[in-house]
């Protein structure tokens, strides 16, 4: 019997391997997405429970990068996922791929890897960043989002943006402003991911979009965790 299962243990850890190997890059980065997503939600000090719920839609990047070198940049490429229905009450839909970029001035020296996670609150938000390439803080309000117990005393942060981030790095949890930043459509990797060309619009409202099976694990997180639109926007 011990025999049997340590064979059963081999073959599955290989089968795995042969499927990931066989994973395009955008297809392993959306599943890190669901990965990353499931992480963060584990955190004790996390995103607060009352806000995913009001989310429309969630963009995870795992990996953004910021090299400095007297003048930094920042770049990433990740997932959106928004509710669907009419008003964004129903189930989570199909993931769209998304770019961030952007620019700091800075004197660090060195690259560091941060997980972003963007709440977008409001439909204004999500039209913004369907339609194309936004620049956050002047096409679309951001803020840095509060966390765990802070959730209340930053209320009026909250309400008045359209996009609330939030940043893991080396195990830390925390709000993060964006402002200057630019997020995008990245309608080559969805094609990557998909197997045939899709745009961010056409997979967010598309009735019939099938959820790819490297997108399952980040849509049943944000299912399990935030099953129904609880926003006054969804209600009314």
């Amino acid at each position: 019997m011990k025999k049997f299962m340590v064979t059963a243990v081999c073959l599955t850890l290989v089968a795995s391997a042969v499927y990931a190997k066989k994973l395009n890059k955008e297809q392993r980065r959306l599943a890190e997405c669901g990965v990353v997503m499931q992480e963060v939600l584990n955190v004790p000090d996390n995103i607060p429970h009352e806000l995913l719920e009001k989310a429309e839609c969630v963009i995870v990047i795992p990996s953004v990068r910021k090299l400095a070198f007297g003048v930094g940049a920042e770049y990433g490429r990740g997932a959106m996922v928004c509710r669907t229905g009419e008003h964004f009450r129903g189930a989570w839909g199909a993931p769209a791929m998304y770019a961030l970029e952007g620019g700091s001035i800075g004197f660090q020296i060195g690259g560091e890897a941060t997980d972003l996670i963007l709440l977008v609150m409001n439909g204004r938000g999500m039209e913004s960043i369907l339609s194309s390439k936004v620049k956050l803080g002047a096409d679309a309000s951001v803020a840095a989002g509060p966390k765990g117990r802070d959730a209340s005393a930053d209320t009026d942060a909250w309400m008045r943006a359209e996009i609330l981030s939030y940043s893991r790095s080396r195990g830390l949890f925390a709000g993060i402003s964006l402002a200057g930043s630019t997020i995008r459509p990245d309608d080559d990797a969805s094609a990557d991911v998909y197997g045939h060309p899709m745009r961010a619009k056409d997979i967010v409202r598309g009735h019939d979009t099938h959820v790819p099976s490297t997108g399952r694990h980040l849509v049943d997180v944000l299912q399990k965790n935030a099953p129904r639109n609880e926003s006054e926007r969804a209600s009314n």
